[in-house]
């Protein structure tokens, strides 16, 4: 299959992002700014979604898209980040450089209840927050959990519910049963994820008063570099989002699931009082109740994902 044209970038504009929200989202990231995004190109016109979905397109929601800040109003583009190599959840097409998943399609879903183009500028996660404080991005749907500490710099909508799950070599060799025995192990993390900067330090605070060592942590950009080193014996597990290993699962022989846990939502993220958190809730709380997006999730066996509440700003 022939690769799709790349889609011509808008012109690019900031929302006027606080030089403090700008270095606070700095302190946010666990390493130095990257490189901006790749835009991923939008599928073609004939696609029966507008936007790359597979599913029956929403209608605009008028009073949504009244609301959009007057910079997206004038492009009639709004800019997701989007994180990589992470099936079910974000990849690529097959041969390809559209976009798949739930976090593209639910974003595509949201910029038609707006009446936008969306375009998928691929990052890694690490990068996203100091991206969308730049004004590289307009926001991001990567699986992010709204945090106290994130809120800081961006407001959250939810948008689906995942959990945690502990992947570990085929035949649990070190009989790893849930986070409490994960003390001690060498254990691969997402860089920047809420399970490395949320989840382990309080599981090391439980080692600790139990007398038992701390976990030993890997960082990796991606889930599958993270599977290759538990694979190759260099990782005793790996602790990440759960659609995304439960899914590696399915695939791989040698990896198998040790536990899931801590099922709550994710949330849309976008700059902090940029006005943009208005629009996008009022879209949400459409789609999360349309077939279409019943449908998104039910492609990539995420059906138990769904939520019914679009919550504003609700710090997990």
């Amino acid at each position: 299959m022939k690769n799709p044209p790349e889609a011509a970038c808008p012109k690019r504009r900031r929302f006027g992002v606080p030089a403090a929200v700008a270095t606070a989202a700095l302190m946010l990231a666990v390493t130095a700014c990257g490189p901006s995004g790749t835009p991923s190109p939008s599928a073609p016109s004939g696609d029966a979604a507008g936007q790359g979905t597979g599913v029956p397109a929403l209608e605009v929601n008028q009073a949504a898209a009244q609301l959009l800040p007057e910079p997206i109003k004038s492009t009639k583009v709004l800019r997701v980040a989007i994180p990589t190599n992470e099936p079910p959840t974000q990849f690529y097409r097959e041969g390809t450089r559209d976009m798949t998943g739930t976090n593209p399609d639910i974003a595509r879903l949201i910029g038609q209840a707006l009446g936008v183009e969306v375009e998928i500028e691929v990052a890694n996660f690490d990068s996203i927050i100091p991206g969308i404080a730049a004004g590289r991005y307009d926001m991001t749907v990567s699986s992010m959990t709204p945090t106290e500490k994130r809120m800081e710099v961006l407001d959250f909508v939810d948008y689906m519910q995942m959990g945690n799950s502990i992947a570990v070599a085929s035949g649990n060799p070190q009989g790893i049963t849930d986070q409490h025995a994960l003390c001690g192990r060498k254990v691969g993390l997402l860089t920047g994820s809420y399970q490395l900067t949320v989840n382990v330090p309080d599981y090391d605070k439980a080692c600790t008063a139990a007398g038992k060592e701390a976990i030993q942590r890997s960082e990796f950009q991606d889930t599958r570099q993270a599977i290759s080193a538990l694979t190759s014996g260099r990782l005793d597990a790996v602790l990440a989002d759960s659609p995304i290993l439960n899914f590696a699962a399915t695939q791989n022989p040698q990896i198998e699931i040790a536990a899931k846990f801590d099922f709550t939502p994710v949330g849309v993220g976008m700059p902090k009082d940029s006005g943009l958190v208005k629009s996008v809730s009022a879209a949400l709380s459409e789609v999360i109740t349309s077939d279409s997006y019943l449908q998104v999730l039910g492609k990539y066996g995420l059906e138990s994902s769904a939520i019914t509440d679009a919550r504003v700003n609700f710090a997990q």
